[in-house]
């Protein structure tokens, strides 16, 4: 555990020299307060929460912005390395390959949380101040907003080290984390929209879309965030889908932890085997 802690902490001193943190940090924060004060337009004299507007509009959003920081993280650690020399020095030391997979991902998942905290907490912060009408609700959907986040930016990271390990050239995984990042965010949705146009309702049953929606970690995460309350379920037009979801809003959670576990377990299985 002390060598995990020591290799997780090298990551976090290189994204804080490099600046990560503070770029990731305030492009979350610039997102979250534009969507807010964008989001008092609709609102108008309505009695409606400011704070779960911005939630609803943020679920929609960071889906293309968190994994897309997530994968820059995460799909050069190993393959870069390699590339440059570093990990055949690293692996001179008394030290197992587990640990550095499982050191740099808690590394990354670190820089990631305190980035989301800081940018979104901040962005929240200013948000429930300023309209004074935020109320204990409010801070807990924005709450489970920052959670879930973490856990989506998570799941992404993992994905990124199981392409760093799968490949021999940093252009290599580069490529792919593009394609993985359309494939989740643009593709994969678009296919089950033009499969439900083009099904028009006879084959394919709402509870296999529910079901099919928890194989892309940023569907999941949007099932979590906007159909998870009531209140985020109305404002985002799925109260009517929630009611009537086959699928628990906890099979979103299991999603989301399995697509960091199984990914993740097997870059560290891969990498174990490969040859440096």
């Amino acid at each position: 555990m002390k060598t995990i802690s020591i290799i997780a902490l090298k990551e976090l001193k290189d994204a804080l020299r490099n600046r990560w943190i503070i770029a990731a940090s305030c492009l979350l924060a610039i997102l979250a307060l534009s969507l807010a004060f964008v989001g008092t337009a609709p609102v108008g004299g309505a009695n409606i929460s400011t704070m779960q507007v911005t939630v609803v509009s943020l679920s929609s959003l960071s889906v293309f912005l968190v994994p897309l920081i997530s994968l820059m993280l995460s799909y050069d650690s190993i393959v870069g390395e390699v590339e440059r020399g570093s990990m055949l020095l690293l692996l001179t030391y008394p030290i197992n390959r587990w640990q550095i997979i499982f050191g740099k991902f808690l590394g990354h998942t670190l820089i990631l949380s305190i980035a989301t905290l800081l940018g979104y907490g901040a962005a929240g912060f200013l948000i429930g101040f300023s309209t004074n009408s935020a109320g204990f609700h409010d801070w807990l959907v924005f709450g489970s907003l920052i959670a879930s986040t973490v856990l989506l930016g998570s799941a992404f990271l993992s994905i990124g080290y199981l392409l760093s390990v799968s490949v021999k050239e940093r252009a290599t995984a580069m490529g792919l984390a593009v394609a993985v990042w359309l494939l989740f965010v643009l593709l994969f949705d678009m296919a089950v929209l033009g499969a439900l146009v083009v099904d028009q309702g006879e084959n394919i049953k709402s509870d296999f879309v529910n079901f099919l929606l928890l194989f892309n970690p940023a569907d999941s995460f949007r099932l979590l965030n906007l159909t998870g309350f009531d209140s985020t379920a109305s404002l985002s037009g799925m109260s009517s889908i929630a009611g009537r979801a086959v699928l628990p809003v906890q099979y979103a959670i299991i999603a989301l932890i399995s697509w960091i576990t199984l990914p993740l377990l097997l870059s560290g299985y891969l990498f174990s085997r490969r040859e440096i």
